[in-house]
């Protein structure tokens, strides 16, 4: 496994890992092109396949926005 870490802090909720604005649709390849856009807008265009994003406490915490959390699943992995 190769890629680059990305360290985000503490309390990174379902809002920072997709802000609402966007939550007016739930295509995923739309939503990919706005993960963690409100903590580093240039996230999406740094991050490659293979890079893991590494946080604190309370990550994925808030609403219960499934949408949020799927789209920091590469395509086609199901757990």
């Amino acid at each position: 496994m190769q890629g680059k870490v990305w360290k985000f802090g503490d309390h990174i909720d379902t809002d920072l890992i997709i802000a609402a604005r966007y939550l007016n649709t739930s295509e995923p390849s739309e939503l990919a092109q706005h993960v963690m856009e409100d903590a580093d807008p240039e996230f999406v265009a740094k991050m490659a396949p293979g890079d893991l994003i590494v946080a604190g406490v309370n990550f994925g915490s808030g609403s219960s926005r499934e949408h949020a959390l799927s789209r920091l699943r590469p395509p086609g992995l199901r757990r």
